[in-house]
């Protein structure tokens, strides 16, 4: 209750406001009775004080102090029986008060303390109680609303209805989810508050307001909670005030079943991304039966089987977070599940899947082989750009080449993984890389460098037992042989000896090694382990 409004009990009957009139609106919450030089370590926010100051008596001026701290607190008014022990209320008071719009009231003599404080708490109570009706009666409404399937839009329109004023509902992105009006000029400023991400600048409380200066508009948003997880914002076309309870108790009522609603939708969005998980995981492991059981189940998520696609795989980057293990699981979900409202919500021809902690994106190839590649990377990086402002951490892709019916799109993901992990390998971060097919040396970087020694050394172990001049001598008159073709003439001229020379140390590596060099098995061996060495720098 306002001051205003407890003035009006009978007890307070004869009253005089001595100072502070234009602060008659502040709230009353609690009443408090006492006399003790003390009494303000006692008091609370939002509380009236009324006194027959006899603490004061002897020191009227501390009264400007006892209101100041008062002030301070958030105390909503003092109440002073006059000329019982005080016989005036000094001259300095009065001006602080109205300086600070702190009410004094001087209480009518007729009425006791015990009757003021008991017909205020009396006021309180029953205005709590009436509020009290008054949001299970609103919550009661907005609740039939959704039972009977009206979902949230309608909801929406009957809060606007009680409040006076437009809403909207956005999820915790700022993206827009429902409105109570269809009006193109709130349309754009909310579309402009998403595409400037607007909610990483929003405080962490569960009310605030906020004004635009080129539309001159006031909004009050209210936090909307599900499980102690932040999900979207109810924001009002217009300025609340937290002291209008009635305002601030419907749209509490609002949110609170909005709540449940996504909490709901939530579910079931969880348990439609689970199935499909499941699909995708079971079809590029080739768990399915038959082509048949494939297509029937792709056509439940919208994959047609003789469409072309186009794999991307992601995967963020360890490095960015320090937290534990479950806290960056739970980070890994909501940052893919962004991924999946940001870029598959924008294209229909875009779908998402996860495998553990790396993410799928099947892209729909509808154009040109190079517009559909174009695209895919414009949008890997708007994605890459979107999680590095929001969430501080990078994310790789590898590409697929295209596929050219779903069910080539197993071997997509292959391409798209092992392209991944290929980016990964070289060192990158928050890369995007298309899928090659690898070289030999990138076929011998996958092999550990110990099984890639223990070949060298076997495969040229007779010449290796020589002394190290002549084996480097042997082993150089090998490599320049069989990089020329097994030209002879064009060995001794690179090499820049006679060509008998060349003849002399072919002959003694064919001895050593115990084999024609014009065995293919024998010499791939060789240039296997000539690759080798050179890689491992032996």
């Amino acid at each position: 209750m306002k001051v205003s409004e407890i003035l009006k009990n009978p007890a307070m009957e004869g009253y005089k406001i001595i100072a502070g009139e234009s602060g008659l609106d502040r709230e009353v919450l609690h009443v408090n009775m006492m006399d003790a030089p003390d009494i303000i370590n006692f008091l609370k926010p939002n509380e009236l004080l009324v006194t027959t100051a006899y603490h004061l008596k002897d020191q009227p001026n501390l009264i400007i102090e006892l209101i100041e701290e008062m002030n301070e607190q958030g105390c909503a008014a003092l109440g002073i029986k006059i000329k019982r022990f005080l016989q005036e209320i000094p001259k300095e008071v009065i001006e602080v008060a109205e300086r600070l719009s702190f009410p004094i009231i001087e209480l009518p003599a007729q009425s006791s303390l015990g009757d003021i404080v008991n017909q205020t708490l009396s006021s309180i109570l029953d205005k709590k109680t009436n509020e009290l009706r008054f949001a299970i009666d609103t919550h009661k409404q907005f609740s039939n609303h959704i039972i009977s399937g009206k979902g949230i839009p309608k909801l929406l329109k009957r809060l606007a209805d009680l409040i006076n004023f437009p809403v909207v509902l956005l999820d915790q992105y700022t993206k827009p989810i429902a409105s109570s009006h269809s009006n193109r000029k709130i349309s754009h400023i909310m579309e402009t508050m998403y595409l400037k991400d607007s909610s990483v600048y929003f405080p962490n409380t569960s009310f605030f307001t906020f004004s635009t200066l080129p539309e001159k508009e006031t909004f009050s948003v209210f936090l909307v909670n599900t499980h102690q997880k932040k999900a979207g914002f109810l924001i009002v076309i217009g300025e609340i005030n937290p002291a209008d309870h009635s305002a601030t108790l419907t749209i509490e009522q609002a949110t609170n079943v909005i709540s449940f609603e996504l909490m709901k939708e939530n579910a079931l969005m969880q348990y439609t991304r689970r199935i499909k998980n499941e699909f995708f995981f079971n079809f590029t492991e080739g768990n399915f039966t038959s082509q048949e059981e494939v297509i029937n189940r792709a056509k439940e998520f919208g994959l047609k089987s003789e469409q072309n696609y186009l794999c991307a795989a992601g995967k963020l980057e360890q490095g960015d977070f320090s937290g534990s293990y479950t806290q960056n699981q739970l980070e890994i979900d909501s940052i893919y599940e962004y991924i999946e409202d940001e870029l598959v919500s924008l294209s229909l021809s875009t779908h998402l899947f996860t495998r553990g902690d790396t993410c799928i994106l099947l892209y729909e190839v509808k154009g040109s082989s190079q517009d559909t590649t174009n695209y895919v990377h414009s949008s890997l990086e708007l994605v890459q750009a979107k999680i590095k402002e929001r969430f501080e951490r990078s994310i790789s892709f590898g590409v697929s080449n295209i596929s050219r019916n779903f069910f080539h799109v197993k071997n997509g993901f292959k391409e798209a993984h092992d392209a991944l992990q290929s980016g990964q390998l070289s060192g990158q971060t928050g890369f995007i890389q298309g899928y090659r097919t690898k070289d030999i040396m990138e076929l011998l970087r996958i092999i550990p460098a110990v099984d890639l020694k223990d070949y060298y050394l076997n495969a040229l172990q007779p010449l290796l037992e020589l002394g190290k001049d002549e084996e480097q001598t042997l082993l150089q008159t090998l490599f320049v042989f069989l990089e020329t073709h097994c030209q002879i003439s064009e060995t001794a001229k690179r090499l820049f000896v006679h060509r008998n020379t060349v003849v002399y140390r072919l002959d003694k590596c064919e001895e050593l090694l115990g084999s024609k060099l014009n065995d293919s098995e024998l010499t791939l061996q060789i240039r296997l382990a000539m690759r080798i060495k050179t890689m491992l720098d032996l």
